[in-house]
């Protein structure tokens, strides 16, 4: 082997020596400028324990990790670069950190990445964040973090990516961030962020997605809006923009995503509009005061997943060929004055039926004319179908239950006629079908019992006949029921009344039901509305409604409830609209009612009787009507009932208790008299039997005796001298003295004698 020369050793050292550079950055950092490293070493360490400090809250131990047992380099959401070891990268995203950002964060010079998201950093922004030269992603979104947006952030010239959205910053967007001429994305959407935009934001010549949204921002769109030659997604809804949008933006190809709703944005579209935003994926304009038709042009956006015109004021029929859109996801063009009322207005379902993606398809609140799209029926992927409130006519064709994937139906408010389709119980997956106020005739269907995830189920104001389907007891999901003014019969089925997972509301007003309210009811616990009105319901309101612990409305007027008001109602403590007007019910008003919480209280035409309360509800007549209840009395004197007679019960008390003493007071005078007479008669016939009679002070000895002699007489009417008792009064043996005369004592007689006495 040849010997190494000193061009060969030099090579050798020169790999060596690269060797230490790109795989051994520690030993290199103490090879060279050891010094210069280790200071930004330490200044980096004492910048993130600074940062630790300044928790207070760290649910998953994060900051444990961040002590000298380790070099910082490996704490937990720190990352260093390899040749200097200086922090390149901060991210504690999604640890639940509670505290503030401390301004050392300014110190850690080496940052290009900070992530913060999803925690509860609070209180200001640091300042120093604009030291740091090299950041290009700065993420604090989804914080606590208040205060204004530092204007000094333009230091970090660098930056690519600016998210500060989902926090409660406030003030303006400083006109210093217009600077940023390689910012790719800004977001600052979810604050409270406030004042005009600036025009500077015009300059972000770099920028692709400027997100502004769901702020407190006013004015107009700035005309330099026009100049964002690359932006791709403009996100300014839920503010207070007003004006017309500049017709530049709408020049800007590049879009895809334009959502601009819930402002006060004005004009009409233009009419070329799909040819110049030709690459839309999302268009939401809804919820502003748009006027004018929606331009035919969008047909030749290809690319259109989401056309949201909502809440706005377009007119006209609508033209678009949506096929050229196969992606078609979203179609909502609810609340808004398209269609003219005629038979052709629904023509582009031909196109729709297409569109083998489209799931939501909002048209309520128009004036959309014609039948029902049966075309629609070729899009089994079809999730929402809302047609309400609209100009439409005719019979539900058959086939509907081919939407097998449908959740919604709603097609309130039309003049649709004809039953209710049967195979309407194969939409399984169907949670909300409304077709209240139409036409619809003839029987509930039993099938709707087979979709067993619905939770709203309205029917009202059609032309329904017959019972209620006992089947549909089997809706354990169901929340909502309405079924109120039809022309429905027999009795309530007790199903129904046990379904416990109705908690929103059950309607059953203005119909034909018969029969007792089932005491089934007592399982509608979690019930917010109860109403069976304006129906022929009869025998007493069940106690079991007492179990409905959570009623607020409870409407049971026009019926024939008879009985008194169940003492069980005084546990509905949230009742607060209350009416059982125009009943037979009768009894006291419960005193219970003036402690409960009535907003309004309707007991008017039945046959209550008795005082009417004084306190709660009761002291203010415009919250309640008892008109029509002719036994009350009392009240304030602003329900002019008569006043009651003080005592009354009293009174009654004594008139009954009168209705037996007369008759005895008669009976013992009666005897008094009866006895009298035979005592005359008999000294008559001791006058005649001078033998026999009594002596002269015997007699004068009886008649001068008294009530106190005949007391001793009778030791005190004991018992023992006791010779016998009638229905007249009982006799007592008495034994009178000087003479220890021995008579007999009849106590009636007493009573008179020692009442004479009392008298004398």
């Amino acid at each position: 082997m040849a010997p190494f020369n000193s061009h060969h050793n030099s090579f050798l050292f020169t790999t060596f020596l690269l060797t230490i550079l790109l795989y051994s950055p520690s030993s290199f950092s103490s090879f060279a400028t050891t010094k210069t490293y280790s200071n930004g070493n330490e200044t980096d360490r004492q910048a993130l324990l600074a940062i630790k400090a300044q928790i207070i809250d760290d649910p998953y131990g994060v900051m444990k990790s961040w002590n000298d047992s380790i070099h910082f380099c490996n704490w937990i959401g720190v990352i260093c670069g390899h040749l200097h070891q200086r922090v390149t990268t901060l991210n504690l995203s999604s640890h639940d950190l509670v505290g503030s950002l401390s301004p050392s964060i300014g110190n850690l010079t080496f940052l290009s990445t900070i992530d913060l998201t999803f925690n509860h950093f609070q209180n200001q922004i640091p300042q120093q964040l604009g030291l740091l030269f090299r950041l290009k992603h700065l993420d604090l979104s989804n914080n606590s973090f208040s205060g204004a947006i530092p204007a000094n952030l333009s230091g970090c010239s660098k930056l690519l990516r600016l998210r500060l959205g989902f926090n409660n910053l406030s003030g303006r967007i400083p006109i210093e961030l217009g600077s940023f001429q390689l910012l790719e994305r800004v977001q600052l959407h979810y604050n409270n962020l406030s004042g005009p935009l600036p025009d500077s934001l015009g300059n972000l010549s770099s920028t692709k997605s400027l997100s502004l949204a769901v702020n407190n921002f006013d004015g107009k769109i700035p005309e330099s809006f026009g100049k964002l030659k690359n932006l791709e997604f403009l996100g300014l809804g839920v503010n207070r923009i007003s004006g017309m949008i500049p017709s530049s933006v709408y020049n800007l190809s590049s879009m895809t995503r334009f959502t601009v709703p819930y402002n006060q944005l004005e004009g009409s579209l233009p009419s070329d509009l799909g040819f110049t935003l030709p690459n839309l994926i999302v268009f939401n304009v809804g919820h502003n005061l748009f006027s004018g038709q929606l331009p035919s042009s969008l047909s030749n956006a290809s690319n259109l997943v989401e056309l949201d015109t909502e809440g706005s004021k377009f007119t006209g029929k609508l033209n678009i060929d949506f096929g050229n859109s196969p992606n078609l996801w979203w179609l909502v063009l609810a609340s808004n004055s398209l269609g003219t009322g005629e038979a052709d207005d629904l023509n582009f379902f031909e196109s729709l039926a297409k569109c083998k993606k489209l799931g939501v398809v909002d048209l309520s609140d128009n004036q959309f004319g014609g039948i029902f799209p049966s075309s629609i029926y070729k899009i089994p992927s079809l999730v929402t179908l809302r047609l309400g409130s609209n100009k439409l006519s005719g019979n539900i064709p058959k086939g509907i239950g081919s939407l097998v994937n449908l959740t919604e139906l709603v097609i309130e408010k039309n003049n649709f006629s004809g039953k209710i389709p049967a195979d309407i119980g194969d939409l399984k997956r169907l949670r909300r079908l409304h077709m209240s106020e139409n036409s619809f005739s003839g029987h509930i269907p039993s099938s709707l019992a087979s979709i067993s995830q619905l939770y709203s189920l309205h029917l009202q104001k059609n032309l329904l006949t017959g019972p209620i389907p006992s089947s549909l007891g089997s809706l354990s999901t169901l929340q909502e029921l309405d079924l109120s003014h039809n022309y429905l019969n027999g009795s309530i089925p007790k199903e129904v009344m046990s379904l416990s997972s109705l908690t929103i509301s059950l309607n059953l007003a203005q119909n034909q039901f018969t029969s007792s309210l089932p005491s089934e009811v007592g399982k509608l616990q979690n019930l917010g509305y109860f109403d069976v009105s304006e129906n022929k319901l009869s025998g007493k309101i069940p106690s079991e409604l007492g179990s409905c612990l959570k009623l607020e409305h409870l409407h049971m007027e026009s019926n024939l409830f008879e009985g008194s008001i169940p003492s069980s109602f005084s546990s509905l403590r949230g009742l607060q609209d209350l009416d059982l007007s125009r009943n037979n019910l009768s009894g006291e008003i419960p005193n219970y009612f003036q402690h409960m919480l009535f907003e309004n209280l309707n007991l008017s035409f039945n046959r209550f009787q008795g005082q009417v309360p004084s306190k709660g509800v009761f002291k203010n007549a415009s919250g309640i009507s008892l008109v029509g209840n002719e036994k009350l009395c009392g009240g304030i004197p602003e329900l002019h009932f008569p006043a009651c007679i003080a005592n009354k019960s009293k009174n009654e008390n004594i008139s009954q208790r009168l209705k037996w003493i007369i008759p005895l007071f008669c009976g013992l005078l009666g005897s008094v008299l009866i006895m009298s007479t035979l005592i005359v008669l008999r000294l008559k016939k001791l006058k005649r039997e001078p033998s026999s009679a009594p002596n002269s002070s015997t007699i004068d000895l009886l008649l001068h005796v008294s009530y106190a002699s005949l007391l001793k007489a009778t030791d005190e009417f004991s018992s023992a001298n006791l010779l016998g008792s009638g229905s007249f009064g009982s006799v007592y043996k008495a034994t009178l003295h000087p003479n220890e005369l021995v008579v007999a004592v009849k106590f009636a007689q007493v009573l008179i004698f020692k009442a004479m006495n009392s008298k004398l």
